[in-house]
């Protein structure tokens, strides 16, 4: 009998061994993508991969700052971060499961109502919210097409990480639409949608035309990033993915998502 049990647990044991886990960086407070609580729509996805791939949805968090792939990914922390553009340097990217672009946010019943282009002349009027990253190029699209306009004066700068602080740090480029502290916001469009759902009072247009003279794209599609020698993996995402589409597309919309269709041609690296 004790050897009976022995070998009951010698096979319990080495099926937990053999769990798979699938290992996800995000970041812990950056609704509406992710937080520690999994309420953000990429924590949604992510567990219907998990789900698909018989696997242990198993996180690391890390804020989403600069250097976060090079101290998660890329450290061997994770082996999965979603959420990242199509393409990225250095690491090898899934099909795309969205694609978005960003949107100017304005008043339904305001002067700036229907805005979509920053050649609008009406933009030269405005005090206009922008999303800042820094100052050493590596800002948002919106910020470099303002500023390759000369609209300097215009910027009101929030920065992309908003206020840690705060459980939705995205969340106040969009509140100052709303209550006046800027006349319009160009904002990328899965934030702007997801909180101008509190505010009934704005509207979204898509900013056009989608690439802003020859380098400043306004449209990303938005895939998985794994490693690149982890192409096995890479597959078996893209499988799964694709298998869900549907039911990730209703995630997306459930959260304000504004999103184009997917390109299914859209090349893994």
């Amino acid at each position: 009998m004790k050897s009976h049990v022995s070998i009951l647990l010698l096979l319990l044991a080495c099926a937990n061994a053999e769990a798979r886990e699938l290992r996800v960086c995000a970041d812990p407070n950056n609704l509406p993508f992710s937080n520690r609580d999994g309420e953000g729509f990429e924590n949604r996805i992510a567990e219907i991969v998990a789900k698909e791939l018989d696997a242990d949805l198993v996180y690391t968090w890390w804020a989403q700052r600069r250097g976060a792939l090079r101290n998660t990914i890329r450290a061997g922390k994770c082996d999965v971060v979603p959420g990242i553009a199509a393409g990225i340097e250095g690491l090898s990217t899934t099909r795309p499961y969205y694609r978005a672009s960003y949107v100017f946010v304005a008043r339904r019943d305001g002067r700036w109502a229907g805005l979509s282009s920053f050649d609008d002349p009406r933009l030269r009027d405005a005090t206009i919210g922008v999303q800042l990253i820094g100052d050493d190029g590596a800002n948002t699209p919106p910020a470099h097409a303002l500023a390759r306009r000369g609209m300097y004066a215009n910027i009101r700068g929030f920065t992309v990480y908003g206020d840690y602080a705060d459980a939705a740090p995205q969340s106040d480029i969009v509140a100052a639409v709303a209550d006046g502290r800027v006349d319009v916001a160009a904002v990328w469009g899965p934030t702007a949608g997801y909180f101008a759902r509190r505010f009934p009072s704005l509207q979204l247009a898509p900013v056009t035309p989608w690439l802003d003279g020859p380098q400043w794209p306004m449209t990303f599609e938005i895939s998985f990033a794994v490693r690149r020698e982890d192409r096995e993996l890479r597959r078996e995402l893209d499988r799964a993915l694709e298998r869900h589409a549907t039911e990730i597309a209703r995630i997306l919309e459930d959260f304000g998502v504004p999103v184009e269709s997917p390109n299914p041609a859209t090349a893994s690296n």
